[in-house]
């Protein structure tokens, strides 16, 4: 048997709350993924000077920020990856989206070595633009 939904005469028109449920879901993935690339950036890291470089004044949203620490770890968000997890990921995002850039924040005690083991794979890969972070002037 069938239920027969009755209006209330004194409600006046229904709203249908959907659209707004979803912009405010949008909105919270919004603030949850702004958040989480403020605090993807690992601490620990110490960048070298760099005072006659030019400032980077114009970000892609495409870059990817590679870490590489004292100890020649790689990460990426702050996940530890092999030279050939790190490699696969490389591969698959370049398959994917084509050519992006490549921001390498290396620690100023790293070995060269380490650093260059991630511009290997990046131009291994057929990516060519990477550029390095490096601080301007010490803050005070």
């Amino acid at each position: 048997m069938r239920k027969h939904r009755h209006k209330n005469p004194h409600s006046g028109s229904e709203v249908d709350m959907t659209p707004m449920i979803d912009v405010v879901f949008q909105l919270i993935i919004f603030f949850i993924v702004t958040i989480q690339l403020e605090q993807d950036v690992n601490e620990q890291v110490e960048l070298a000077m760099a005072p006659a470089g030019p400032p980077i004044t114009e970000e892609d949203p495409r870059t990817m920020v590679v870490e590489v620490d004292q100890r020649g770890w790689i990460s990426i968000r702050g996940a530890q990856l092999t030279h050939r997890h790190f490699a696969n990921i490389m591969k698959n995002r370049f398959k994917k989206f084509g050519e992006f850039p490549v921001l390498i924040r290396g620690d100023r005690r790293a070995r060269h070595e380490d650093i260059r083991a991630v511009m290997d794979i990046c131009t291994s890969v057929g990516i060519w633009r990477i550029n390095f972070a490096a601080i301007k002037e010490k803050k005070t």
